[in-house]
């Protein structure tokens, strides 16, 4: 069976599951006559919040005067929601220009932002860039262009947000009021998928991104497999690329309540090991926002070849988030993986919702009309 310890974690039983409600036993969670609430924005988030705020400011105080207009910009600037997983020029203050103790200050502050298997994946995705440049004799492969961006100004109580971005890295972070927090976009990229020469040969930065989404395909009987089979081609990229906000997809696929146990399972270890990127508390968010949406609702797609090797894509939707994952480029060697949330994305529902309930904005709202 696979492994799915975050859902475990928060209750739920997948030979037992609960009949018609989805009960969740993290945090504060209440259940009664019927009705699940979650609060997602409880004090572990706010001490989450408030060590970034912490590693945020610690960066910010080491940068000189010109620095620090590339590595701050307004929290309210429309780059914060400008994205991209190519290899380009961005807006921030790269590696490249930061003293050793600036690059100390900027990985403390993204080892706050991620857990432990979340920053060594990214890092390991950085460290194919000498990879590339050693296969395609292209300098302009370099693991150093790599941009740390801070947008307005890192507070344990205020609302602000921050990227690091580069190629086939792209991550972002949007703090509410100190005390709601969201993590996506969250984009990784693995080119090659697999080292084949030199010595990191054998190396699989996104290994299990591709294994689960192989093995539950594999696992599916013809019947499933005709509804979960969406094309015999796959597409060139993840069909919602670097879109502000993210597209609901065609409604099409395998649906988790048409999936035997072991499927399943397969599932949600694959929605895990997305999730799982984030520190404990806020992957643990992440899959009660899927479960209190209904896992019934999640349903599984796949256009592509079936075995390793073969261009391949999938995609699992649910009613709240999309995970994007293709493997077509550079022969079937080359992997774009996203994780989006439809209303999410950029902390856009979080910030609605503090403007909505904050007294201070219903004072500016009622003054206007």
């Amino acid at each position: 069976m696979a492994c799915w310890v975050l859902f475990a974690e928060i209750g739920f039983d997948l030979n037992n599951p609960p009949d018609h409600h989805v009960v969740l036993s993290g945090y504060r969670d209440h259940f009664h006559e019927g009705v699940v609430t979650v609060q997602m924005s409880g004090p572990v988030t706010g001490e989450m919040a408030a060590d970034m705020a912490k590693a945020a400011s610690a960066f910010l105080a080491t940068l000189d005067e010109g620095q620090a207009k590339l590595a701050k910009l307004p929290f309210d600037s429309e780059e914060r929601f400008n994205w991209f997983f190519v290899p380009r020029a961005r807006v921030g203050l790269p590696l490249k220009q930061m003293t050793a103790a600036q690059r100390d200050a900027a990985r403390a502050l993204l080892e706050a932002g991620l857990s432990e298997k979340g920053y060594s994946k990214a890092e390991a995705v950085r460290m194919l860039e000498p990879v590339l440049a050693a296969i395609e004799s292209n300098p302009r492969r370099d693991l150093e262009l790599y941009y740390v961006t801070v947008f307005g100004d890192p507070s344990a109580s205020g609302t602000w947000g921050w990227r690091y971005e580069g190629h086939h890295l792209s991550l972002h972070w949007t703090i509410v009021a100190g005390r709601s927090l969201a993590t996506t976009p969250q984009f990784m990229g693995s080119n090659p998928a697999e080292v084949r020469d030199g010595p990191k040969k054998g190396t699989r930065v996104l290994a299990a991104e591709e294994d689960l989404g192989r093995a539950l395909v594999q696992a599916l009987d013809g019947a499933q497999r005709g509804r979960a089979v969406l094309s015999a081609t796959a597409p060139d990229d993840i069909l919602t690329s670097n879109t502000r906000k993210a597209a609901v997809q065609e409604n099409r696929g395998l649906a988790y309540s048409d999936m035997t146990v072991e499927q399943r399972g397969l599932l949600l270890a694959l929605i895990e090991e997305y999730a799982a990127a984030q520190p404990g508390a806020m992957a643990r968010a992440r899959v009660e926002k899927v479960m209190k949406a209904g896992l019934d609702g999640v349903t599984f797609a796949w256009m592509g070849g079936l075995e390793r090797g073969d261009p391949h894509y999938y995609r699992v939707q649910g009613p709240t988030f999309l995970i994007e994952y293709d493997c077509t480029q550079n022969g079937a060697n080359h992997i774009h993986a996203v994780w989006r949330d439809f209303e999410g994305d950029f902390g856009v529902d979080l910030l609605a919702e503090h403007h909505r309930n904050s007294p201070h904005h219903k004072d500016e709202a009622g003054a206007r009309r």
